[in-house]
């Protein structure tokens, strides 16, 4: 029975009475190391495929894996499938939103592709929020629009009537797939109110095959933000950003609930678009000092954003942090968010010239997309990121030429504050 209680304490998920936090779970939760010769941590199992005990249980975990038996593969199978450092990783990632199950992926787009793919039908209906990453718009709007699936939007800070007014006209068009969300929004920051989302669904829809509600949260999650809490019933991350924070991998996940992750674990399967063991080892790296990293970038933020607020050349700073007072978004970030972020736009005085002026003069700050790791960096969406987005949805969606992007990581605030002081000198 001791040996038995030793090989389980890798699951323990308290002490006593105690709840531990996910922040000490990182540290060992998922992983029992006598099952790999008293290795503290989880080996990188480079292997393409698993032997099995016995042909019944290769047929009885291949009828999981193909979804002939409910409740899952079981066992290892194939590494298009699972493997130990996947299924490892994508325990720990359940317990920050203390969700029922998580899914990897080769990539955030791979992540929202293979979820869309296994929601979807010719004919269905997408309603989402906005603005959306690029790359999401563009699936939704000229991939998924080639196989018969439309959409409809509403902004990021709408109100629960105006949610309804869109899901109503929605319903008119067809089956609604899928109501996805994206908040903060890209690269905006503003945010989107999951719960009234999910009460505009129910208002609309009453209980009868609910659309899912599926929320991109890389930018503030899952420190930050946790949108299960609010209604949500999948969470999707691009666990390049924060989660992976040293701008050395590329990856994605799904966490949520698991009667909508099955369906999309079976299309993972099909497809082939599970995360590597190779880069799953990394983040099993990574969040062990998720927290520490997130709380020092978001630290540093509110330092420089408190700098940039006050600077004559700049008009706006889009923090969360300065929210005003009673407004919409105020009342949605207190109600969502834990914190701030460290993820905001810069809007200077002029246009292009003005921002690329800015972006070329940083010299700490590095030139470059992408957000969330341990170094600072800052793009231009209009002309990177958001290029493929027509002008005049960049202007509705207020993607404007003077908008910067700028991510916050760990350096010294103040080290950073002097680069943006003499960046904004030669503007």
């Amino acid at each position: 029975m001791a040996d038995d209680t030793r090989i389980m304490n890798h699951q323990a998920r308290s002490i006593g009475n105690r709840k531990l936090k996910p922040a000490t779970m990182m540290m060992g939760h998922g992983y029992d190391p006598r099952l790999s010769e008293g290795s503290l941590k989880p080996p990188i199992f480079l292997t393409s495929t698993f032997v099995f005990e016995s042909a019944a249980d290769g047929k009885r975990f291949f009828e999981g894996v193909t979804g002939v038996r409910p409740g899952g593969a079981e066992g290892l199978v194939y590494g298009r499938f699972n493997g130990p450092d996947q299924e490892i990783l994508e325990d720990r990632l359940s317990l920050w939103e203390d969700a029922e199950e998580s899914l990897t992926f080769s990539s955030g787009m791979s992540a929202i592709a293979t979820t869309f793919l296994a929601l979807v039908k010719p004919g269905d209906v997408i309603v989402h929020s906005a603005p959306l990453y690029a790359a999401t718009e563009t699936l939704i709007n000229r991939i998924l629009g080639k196989l018969g699936v439309t959409w409809l939007d509403f902004p990021a800070g709408a109100t629960q009537p105006e949610i309804e007014a869109v899901i109503e006209a929605a319903k008119a068009k067809g089956r609604i797939a899928a109501i996805y969300l994206e908040s903060p929004a890209n690269p905006t920051n503003a945010l989107v109110d999951v719960e009234a989302v999910h009460a505009a669904r129910a208002a609309v829809l009453g209980e009868a095959e609910l659309p899912p509600i599926v929320i991109d949260n890389t930018f503030l999650g899952p420190l930050w933000a946790q949108p299960l809490a609010q209604g949500a019933d999948v969470t999707i991350y691009s666990l390049t950003k924060y989660v992976g924070g040293h701008s050395d991998l590329v990856a994605g996940a799904c966490v949520g609930a698991k009667s909508v992750l099955t369906p999309i674990r079976m299309m993972r399967n099909t497809i082939g678009t599970i995360t590597d063991p190779h880069t799953a080892w990394m983040l099993l790296r990574s969040l062990e000092t998720l927290e520490l990293r997130m709380s020092r970038a978001g630290e540093n933020a509110a330092k420089v954003c408190a700098f940039l607020r006050d600077h004559p050349k700049v008009e706006r700073v889009g923090y969360l942090g300065f929210l005003e007072p009673g407004s919409r978004q105020a009342d949605i970030y207190a109600r969502h968010c834990s914190g701030a972020g460290s993820t905001f736009s810069l809007i200077v005085k002029g246009g292009e010239a003005e921002a690329f002026r800015l972006l070329d003069n940083l010299r700490l700050v590095k030139l470059a997309v992408s957000l969330g790791g341990t170094e600072s960096l800052a793009s231009h969406p209009a002309a990177m990121t958001h290029l493929s987005v027509s002008r005049e949805r960049k202007a509705d969606l207020g993607i404007t030429d003077n908008l910067v992007r700028v991510s916050i990581g760990v350096e010294d605030a103040d080290d950073l504050i002097a680069d943006f002081e003499q960046a904004l000198a030669a503007v």
